[in-house]
């Protein structure tokens, strides 16, 4: 991966310029996440119903902390995503992941049923709007990351929305006390994400759900001690903007029955 031309400095200024991450903490903002998967996965790439209110939205939203990724310089949102916690009145409810990998979930690897429930989380509904997918060939993803993302020596690129929204996950992981994060992925996602320096383990076979799928499991604290220093460099300045929306949103927030612990 090519870094050498980027600094801790470059990296966050170029994000401040650029883009803000919010946590999606009221109506409205849970509205806006809506309507993004709505233009994603409705409009653009069809793995959804179209909806007449423009919304897409499931199940498993009132159980989910969600985050929005802004653009400084239209103050439109252009990315979203959310966690999907375990419903502390229903601990035994399954996560999205579950139902869709019951066949295919390796239990010896690990059994999400045998942890502690109210530290697991399932990172799920990434989307960026298809004008800020910006690689020819990408269109038809809700999202990527990769090398590629980074550029050459020539041309060095910053892969801040893709980032921001993962990195905001993180954030509000972290601040919501999950230690272990599991998601349904591409394959190709889930390499490229391990390019990065995250650690992802697959956990099970794959599975046919808008394209082949694996189930993959990440440590919290293993993605944050092992961020190399240009991405922690953006993950602090993105975990303070998650701090803010928090202790901005006050006793009134819609945190799906969950109450961050710092």
């Amino acid at each position: 991966m090519f870094l050498s031309n980027l600094t801790e400095l470059t990296m966050s200024q170029g994000y401040r310029k650029f883009f803000r991450v919010v946590p999606a903490l009221s109506h409205a903002l849970r509205a806006e996440n809506y309507r993004i998967r709505h233009e994603v996965y409705c409009r653009e790439l069809g793995f959804e119903q179209l909806r007449a209110d423009g919304l897409e939205a499931d199940d498993f939203d009132e159980q989910s902390v969600h985050c929005l990724v802004q653009s400084v310089s239209t103050g439109l949102y252009v990315g979203c995503a959310r966690l999907v916690l375990v419903d502390p009145e229903r601990p035994q409810a399954r996560l999205p992941f579950e139902i869709t990998c019951e066949n295919t979930l390796d239990r010896s690897i690990v059994d999400p049923m045998a942890l502690d429930r109210s530290r697991i989380a399932e990172i799920s509904r990434l989307a960026v709007v298809g004008s800020y997918r910006r690689r020819q060939g990408e269109q038809d993803k809700p999202i990527s990351i990769s090398e590629e993302d980074f550029g050459t020596e020539k041309r060095p690129r910053q892969p801040y929305l893709a980032l921001a929204v993962y990195l905001g996950l993180i954030s509000l992981a972290r601040h919501y006390g999950i230690t272990t994060l599991f998601v349904l992925t591409e394959p190709r996602l889930a390499m490229n994400l391990s390019r990065l320096g995250v650690q992802v383990e697959r956990i099970g076979g794959g599975v046919e759900h808008r394209g082949t799928r694996v189930p993959s499991r990440l440590s919290v604290d293993e993605i944050i001690s092992g961020m190399n220093f240009l991405v922690r460099a953006l993950f602090e300045v993105i975990s303070r903007e998650v701090r803010e929306g928090l202790e901005a949103a006050g006793s009134d927030a819609l945190r799906a029955n969950h109450l961050p612990l710092r």
